[in-house]
């Protein structure tokens, strides 16, 4: 309301400082009329000017019902020649006609005007009146717009204070729901918007508590799952350590110990595993695909599980990498799907009849699409189990039987096709028995991935 007063001042003063030079503007035309009307019945006589009025028609001339006329005519020097003695002319300046002018006569301020003739010789008339009517018709003026004025202020003041409550009051509501709030709660908040602004801030609320619930849902999931399966592990490794304490020989420690070895080495590839869960789930607001030079992905995971294979006897190689293929992709999510789709055929991939297990990473490509896959020659799936493994802790009957996993490999695999927009699924090779899990990623353009 201050700005809105200050406004209405502002333009009050305006209009009224307008209105009060076009109001100056008509009475001094008037009062200009009547000294041409005087200057033109100036006359020579004697040899000297004169003014050719009777005393009736120069007071018809100087007549006013509210205000005091004056008249006077004087020579170009100043010298009084005729009518009110003691008006002071002010004479035009340089080339001017007339000049108007504020005089003092007899105690009171007069509007006066000069003006100056040539003919029949040199002389001035000066006109003066007093001001009372000019300043009554400005003061009414002001009242008579002032006063609506003002009224329409004191209406706009009142409707604006009920519309801006009546608009508050959905804010406030949101701002009492959001403070009794438990801070455990991340449910949606229940908001009656009355405006666009106040429904945008509560949809604004909304998601973030929404994004936070997701948040804090996959931290207690997280945490919940990290209790959960270390807890089988741990305890493993405080009962073969309990048992090698209770035994003086040697060969039993050491026994022991590589069994506590291989527990730790389950346990660590099983926190990394939800660990890979956990920035998947953070990471999905914030994934940026790129350019990725597959051929170059697909040889480093094989050099990196080249010894692991060596050392299990597996054949471990790669196909249809040989030439550069680009396809979008996060690289360190790509890294993450053939890491896991290595491990896993490496753990899982032995064929039954004992010959010699192969793992091979194929690339495929067309105009369009890459096809990323790990083929084994193992006992592959039974039919109808590729979607059930897909999710979390969810094993194969290999993997129940080797007890080497936590049924995360593939839910991981999952998870990052879905962030890199990659289609994802597991059937059997062309070739023979087996697993061949695939995921088709969108191919890059050459220019696109700044290489010739």
């Amino acid at each position: 309301m201050v700005p809105l007063a200050l406004t209405w001042a502002v333009g009050t003063a305006v209009m009224i400082g307008v209105a009060s030079h076009f109001t100056q503007l008509a009475f001094d035309r008037s009062l200009l009329d009547d000294a041409y009307l005087v200057a033109s019945n100036v006359h020579m006589s004697d040899n000297r000017l004169a003014l050719a009025l009777s005393p009736r028609e120069l007071g018809s001339v100087l007549f006013d019902q509210n205000e005091t006329a004056y008249l006077a005519l004087v020579d170009p020097a100043g010298a009084h020649i005729e009518g009110t003695q003691g008006l002071q002319p002010s004479p035009p300046v340089g080339e001017a006609v007339y000049r108007f002018s504020y005089i003092r006569h007899d105690g009171r301020n007069l509007r006066a005007v000069t003006l100056r003739r040539e003919r029949p010789a040199p002389f001035m008339v000066v006109m003066a009146q007093t001001t009372q009517s000019r300043r009554a018709m400005l003061q009414r003026l002001l009242a008579w717009s002032a006063a609506p004025q003002l009224a329409l202020l004191a209406v706009l003041a009142w409707w604006l204070r009920r519309a801006i409550a009546r608009d508050m009051q959905p804010l406030a509501a949101l701002q009492q729901a959001v403070d009794r709030r438990d801070a455990r709660d991340l449910a949606p908040v229940d908001a009656d918007a009355s405006t666009r602004d106040v429904e945008r801030l509560a949809q604004a609320i909304n998601s973030l508590l929404t994004r936070l619930d997701d948040s804090v849902r996959a931290q207690r999931e997280f945490a919940g799952n990290v209790a959960h399966e270390l807890r089988t592990p741990l305890a493993g490794i405080r009962a073969l350590a309990d048992y090698g304490l209770s035994h003086a020989d040697p060969a039993v420690w050491r026994g022991q110990l590589q069994r506590i070895v291989g527990s730790q080495a389950r346990a660590s590839r099983l926190v990394d595993q939800l660990l890979a869960l956990a920035l998947a789930d953070e990471a999905r607001a914030h994934i940026t695909l790129q350019p990725v030079a597959l051929d170059v992905a697909v040889r480093d995971a094989v050099l990196r599980f080249l010894p692991r294979a060596d050392a299990q006897g597996v054949d471990l190689g790669a196909r249809g990498a040989e030439d550069p293929v680009w396809v979008m992709a996060e690289p360190t999510l790509l890294e993450g799907l053939l890491n896991n789709l290595l491990d896993n055929a490496l753990r899982y991939g032995r064929p039954a009849d004992g010959s010699t297990p192969r793992v091979t990473v194929e690339v495929a490509c067309d105009a369009r699409e890459v096809v990323l896959a790990v083929v084994d020659n193992g006992p592959g799936l039974p039919p109808g189990t590729a979607q059930r493994l897909a999710r979390r802790w969810a094993q194969g009957e290999e993997g129940i039987a080797l007890r080497q996993g936590a049924g995360l490999g593939l839910a991981i695999v999952t998870q990052y096709a879905a962030l890199m927009d990659a289609r994802w699924s597991v059937s059997a090779p062309p070739q023979g028995p087996g697993l061949s899990a695939s995921v088709v990623l969108a191919r890059a353009a050459v220019g696109q991935a700044g290489v010739g």
